[in-house]
């Protein structure tokens, strides 16, 4: 189980790390699963292949981003 509703992804930590880590890193896990806007043809079906490499489901347009999301619109 991923932990509870408050504590999101972050909750397999249980009580360790701080809690001001364990927030940052539910941050980014949040921006990194949610689908993103393709570059090329603007649908929101991009996610995450390996770290920096993103891939849209639509037009199956492969681009480097960042490490968790893909970059400044």
């Amino acid at each position: 189980m991923s932990g509870s509703k408050k504590v999101g992804s972050a909750g397999r930590f249980g009580v360790r790390y701080g809690r001001k880590l364990r927030k940052k890193i539910n941050d980014v896990e949040k921006k990194q699963k949610i689908k993103h806007e393709c570059l090329k043809c603007h649908k929101m079906v991009v996610k995450r292949l390996a770290v920096g490499i993103w891939q849209c489901g639509n037009c199956s347009n492969k681009f480097a981003g960042k490490a968790y999301y893909p970059g400044e619109k």
